[in-house]
């Protein structure tokens, strides 16, 4: 049996080889496909059209948005140096700050009894894809002795990249996420008092902490003793 299975090993690796061969150049086609192939009408023209699109489930609350207009500036050198250009862009943006609530389950909860506050250990705020509308563009000022058609297809590449990455800096910056997290504790707070107070605990306080935060041990130090599904499920007991 051993020698049988050495005879075949060979060409089921053959097959196997060729079988992920093809499944690459599929995934290859298709990309190609999506991001390179015009579509057109039977007369030739472009068309507008979805080439691509997926819908996905998310667990992640938005709990704030930073909107603001950015300036954006690119240079672009061609000709050996002779042909210079740039541009200088403004437009509005926004970014969203996200909390993923799918990762918060009965561990991230604590109970202060003698305070009756529920204390709420949930993820960080981060902020999203930076999205730059550049279709409200207010200034487009492109200078240069001769911009030809590929220096303004990469000026107007290069000052969205640039857009994108002082929006998504701005957004990161300390001033920006604490303001965030405030949010994301108000949007928390509420959607964690909405049920107990249906539930007759209109009474008990939530607070909410982010790690920074309890990184620091900047917040108040509680007697925590007992996990908060524990005291609800005792409390219904009693009564």
């Amino acid at each position: 049996m051993a020698d049988g299975l050495k005879r075949y090993a060979g060409p089921i690796a053959a097959a196997l080889l060729i079988l992920f061969a093809g499944a690459a150049m599929l995934v290859g086609w298709q990309r190609y496909n999506r991001d390179y192939v015009v579509s057109v009408e039977d007369d030739g023209s472009a068309v507008t059209k979805i080439i691509a699109e997926r819908i996905a489930g998310s667990a992640s609350l938005r709990v704030s948005q930073l909107n603001g207009t950015i300036q954006s500036t690119a240079q672009d050198v061609r000709g050996f140096g002779w042909l210079k250009s740039d541009q200088v862009v403004k437009m509005p943006y926004s970014v969203d700050y996200f909390v993923d609530l799918g990762g918060l389950g009965a561990d991230e909860l604590e109970w202060d009894e003698a305070n009756r506050t529920l204390i709420v250990n949930a993820p960080d705020v981060k902020p999203g894809k930076p999205n730059v509308d550049e279709a409200r563009r207010t200034l487009v000022r492109t200078n240069g002795i001769f911009v030809t058609r590929q220096a303004a297809e990469e000026l107007s590449r290069r000052t969205s990249a640039h857009a994108q990455a002082r929006a998504a800096a701005s957004a990161r910056s300390p001033e920006r996420m604490a303001q965030a997290r405030e949010y994301g504790r108000a949007a928390i707070g509420k959607i964690m008092a909405a049920p107990l107070g249906a539930m007759g605990y209109g009474d008990v306080r939530v607070l909410v902490t982010f790690p920074p935060e309890r990184k620091n041990d900047k917040r108040e130090r509680w007697d925590v003793t007992t996990p908060i599904n524990e005291v609800l499920a005792n409390e219904r007991q009693q009564r």
